[in-house]
């Protein structure tokens, strides 16, 4: 699939120079204690078609990027000095105690005084809601658009503000709702929402419905897509919003809305302000929300129907290891993929010129941003059949060590297939004394995490779709491993910081290894995916008590990569065609093995109100290759294969022993309430609280709960 050089991008300079003839929005940091823009740069702005479709490209700047790529100070999603979402859930731990993650959040000494990794005052959020608000107000002073041009601006602009939103919603829940420029922070204004001052909080469910109204108002004047049918909806336009993806985020929100920490009673107990007042969620539990988001779906799929399926899943060309792994990475990473609804980029600093870059802050020597993966995660991918992984049932081998130093003991484990291993490779023997190797587990596995014995080279563009190159080793003593998870020989652990595998995994998703290493100058973000939209579909279509219907949903994401039925009969003890609650496990799951490091796994734990996931320690693996010595028993070799042993004939390693141990390394203050989940220490993450500052100037803000 061929990529494209898109011409929105091409504009982002010039908009952003745009963008600057008005005056600085102030909401947020300063609030908007300024009229927006001196008549003589809106006369400017306006009188030019060029410049209006600059000032457009300028908000699209603004969008929500979820890779950290630039410590900005201004945009605090772009910082690495923050970390990312997902480290805060049980999939991922990070390992470099600068970042914010570790320092304010596994702490749990963040504050209303700092920044949360989503800021309401320092994520262009109040810039484009100003910036939306001059477009509306003053596009018919341009007379050099014509009446649809216009119309295809407006709704460009409402798509902005109601992405904008959608942000912040499930963070912060009710906020205010502007739809017009305004001069000072007092300022009344009176709309459907009532009477209030400017910055004033409207309840969670107006917020929901302002959002969604804007998505209804944009989508008859978007495209569907951008496909080619004329000039304007080329795919050079790739990039913008489409009629495609407003209904998408509407779908989105909907869910959203309807699940059981904002559609249900208090979460923390109606004891505050912001609870009594509906600001956080609707305040109690009505099946009609998720009737309404289930709705919002079939209108989607409905209209993606009319237009020839544009959107779907990107299908393996190949029905083997390789050609299910390439299938799933496609999808994600290429941006003209039939995947990708909507998606947002940054321009001119991602690359291997950019001094805070996402790729460069992941490589094999810096390590900061690395979000390594915790077996808790690697234990959730199925074997590639789809039966479950259960470390019970599958890694019943035990045997005991001793440390000669000190007495100490501890327990490993093998899971084998006869003499061989099979947990991530399954190798046997063939005649001749070779070794035949078969993947395991779930595809979607290798593309989340880099585990042992991978081939470390499986191109983007590969043909044959065939990994080459040496294996990942990832064990004790191994090339990629070293002294890094734990001593070879002590029983020490080491879990060290800014390492490549502290946790016995490395980071692969959205990072790829360091042969793949993919350096796309312009790598997007995905915002609204299929697979997500299928997942966030089967979870509607359960909780509205079409249990069948979800687990055909589920199985579509599952049979991309060459799974069997999530409800085949190794799942039968869960009666998934009747237990709702197992179901929507298992959905949950799905969303984790399928949406690693998109932010799905948070924004799950939240809605869910999973405080267990939140609670709950979390581990890593320590692996130790095995040979045999002269005496045909099995020892450990703590070293290398590549080089010396592969050198003197010793063949792929084959077989290992696997040690569990408890992450050390930035303890969560959380895991401390893993008997007290309803602590009111643990609730208050459920929400981000607003800046202390924004509270002190008297403006109409309330504080969330805990804060």
């Amino acid at each position: 699939m061929k990529k494209v050089f898109h011409s929105i991008f091409a504009l982002m300079l010039a908009g952003m120079a745009a963008t600057g003839c008005t005056d600085e929005v102030q909401f947020g940091n300063a609030f908007l204690d300024k009229a927006p823009g001196g008549t003589t740069n809106l006369d400017s702005i306006f009188a030019n078609p060029d410049y209006v479709n600059q000032l457009l490209t300028g908000i699209y700047n603004k969008q929500y990027y979820g890779l950290p790529y630039n410590n900005s100070g201004k945009n605090q999603a772009a910082s690495p000095y923050n970390g990312k979402l997902d480290a805060l859930t049980d999939l991922y731990q990070m390992h470099w105690s600068s970042c914010k993650v570790w320092s304010s959040y596994y702490t749990a000494t963040f504050s209303s005084r700092e920044d949360p990794l989503i800021s309401y005052s320092n994520d262009y959020v109040w810039e484009t809601v100003h910036l939306v608000s001059v477009i509306k107000e003053n596009i018919d002073r341009c007379e050099g658009l014509s009446d649809h041009e216009k119309r295809y601006i407006i709704a460009q602009a409402k798509a902005l503000q109601a992405f904008a939103y959608s942000v912040l919603l499930p963070h912060y829940g009710g906020l205010p709702i502007i739809e017009k420029t305004i001069s000072n922070a007092n300022e009344i204004i009176s709309d459907e929402y009532g009477e209030r001052m400017a910055g004033q909080r409207c309840t969670f469910e107006q917020t929901v419905n302002a959002i969604v109204k804007w998505c209804d108002e944009a989508k008859d004047d978007l495209y569907w897509a951008y496909n080619g049918d004329d000039d304007e909806s080329s795919s050079r336009q790739t990039g913008r919003w489409t009629k495609a993806g407003v209904m998408a985020l509407k779908a989105q929100v909907l869910w959203l809305a309807a699940s059981p920490l904002y559609n249900g009673a208090p979460y923390y107990g109606g004891r505050t302000e912001a609870e009594a007042n509906n600001l956080v969620g609707y305040g109690s539990f009505d099946q009609s929300r998720w009737q309404r988001a289930l709705q919002a779906f079939e209108d989607f799929w409905q209209e993606n129907r009319n237009n020839g399926e544009y959107y779907h899943l990107y299908e393996a060309t190949k029905k083997t290891i390789g050609g299910y792994r390439l299938a799933y990475r496609r999808g994600y990473m290429f941006d003209d993929s039939p995947e990708n609804i909507h998606w947002t980029k940054v321009a001119g600093i991602y690359g291997t010129q950019g001094a805070y870059s996402w790729l460069n802050w992941n490589t094999w020597s810096v390590n900061r941003s690395n979000n390594h993966p915790t077996l808790e995660y690697i234990e959730m991918f199925p074997w590639k059949d789809g039966k479950p992984f259960d470390r019970e049932k599958d890694m019943k081998y035990k045997e005991t060590y001793t440390a000669q130093k000190d007495g100490s003991s501890w327990d490993v484990y093998t899971c084998l297939s006869g003499s061989y291993d099979k947990l991530f490779w399954e190798y046997s023997e063939l005649r001749g004394g070779k070794m035949d190797k078969k993947y395991s587990r779930d595809p979607r596995l290798y593309e989340n995490a880099t585990v042992s014995g991978t081939n470390q080279n499986l191109a983007l563009q590969s043909s044959d779709q065939v990994a080459a190159g040496n294996v990942m080793e990832l064990w004790v003593g191994g090339q990629n491993a070293g002294q890094c998870v734990k001593h070879p020989t002590d029983n020490t652990l080491v879990e060290s910081l800014t390492s490549y595998c502290p946790t016995g995994f490395a980071a692969y998703k959205y990072v790829l290894n360091q042969v793949e290493w993919h350096r796309d100058p312009n790598m997007h973000w995905n915002v609204l995916t299929i697979p997500d939209m299928i997942l966030m579909y089967a979870e509607c279509l359960a909780e509205t008590g079409n249990l069948t219907g979800a687990i055909e949903q589920v199985d579509k994401v599952r049979a991309r990569v060459g799974m069997k039925s999530i409800n085949s009969s190794y799942n039968k003890d869960l009666n998934l065609t009747s237990n709702k609650d197992n179901l929507i496990e298992e959905i949950l799951r799905e969303r984790a093995c399928e949406l690693g490091l998109t932010n799905a796994r948070y924004i799950d734990m939240i809605r869910r109100k999973r405080t267990d996931w939140m609670t709950k320690k979390l581990h890593g693996m320590a692996t130790y290759r095995m040979i045999k010595n002269a005496k045909n028993q099995w020892v450990r070799r703590n070293a290398p294969w590549f080089g010396d042993d592969q050198d003197a004939g010793l063949g792929e390693p084959a077989r290992f022993e696997y040690e569990f141990f408890e992450l050390m390394q930035g303890k969560r203050i959380l895991w401390d309430y893993a008997d007290d989940q309803n602590n009111p220490e643990v609730l208050k993450w459920f929400m981000m609280p607003f800046p202390q500052d924004e509270l002190n100037k008297g403006y109409g803000l309330i504080q969330n709960p805990g804060w």
